[in-house]
């Protein structure tokens, strides 16, 4: 397993060892053993997982205070472009974002710590996309930024987005509350 961090460096995309043969391939999604070999051992306490058709796009959610959530995230079936955006208050990358092609046919995992937004795009036909979450999801803290932001200039990589009214009732970055500050 290999981790590497990405441009903003709380963010990091996993690889796991895979091994393949003639019948396809195998691979661990999650062995505490190996992440604690790492020094990567979130408590998870949450499994979720979308089924979702090509142009959709779910998000950019995050939420707060005591059910805010770090997420690692991945793809059982299909292609999809995953999206962190930091939403951290006097962060030096807040309001930037990490883009990364997450597929079934090269299978990685991406790390979101609370403090981050979270969306992707449905790049394939369908796409069954899983994650953990170190906290338990609570409406209440909910919070969402709008997915065409254009201070965000996200690049969805689909054409004719699908999005569902409740995400395109979210505010822009600019004027979401500092619910996160950035501790350094």
């Amino acid at each position: 397993m290999r981790i590497a961090k990405t441009r903003i460096p709380d963010l990091a995309l996993i690889e796991p060892d895979v091994f393949h043969d003639d019948r396809g391939y195998f691979l661990e999604h999650y062995n505490v053993r190996k992440y604690r070999e790492v020094e990567f051992l979130p408590e998870f306490v949450q499994d979720n997982c979308s089924c979702s058709r090509y142009g959709t796009v779910r998000g950019l959610h995050y939420q707060i205070g005591e059910h805010a959530q770090g997420k690692l995230v991945q793809v059982a079936y299909g292609k999809v472009l995953d999206v962190a955006v930091d939403v951290r208050f006097g962060s030096p990358t807040f309001g930037q974002h990490v883009a990364v092609e997450l597929s079934h046919e090269r299978p990685c995992q991406f790390w979101l710590p609370p403090g981050f937004a979270h969306g992707f795009s449905v790049l394939s036909e369908t796409a069954v996309f899983m994650y953990k979450c170190t906290a338990y999801y609570d409406k209440d803290s909910e919070r969402a930024i709008r997915f065409d932001d254009p201070d965000l200039n996200i690049d969805w990589k689909v054409t004719n987005p699908i999005v569902s009214e409740k995400d395109l009732a979210a505010p822009y970055l600019r004027a979401i509350e500092k619910d996160y500050v950035f501790a350094g």
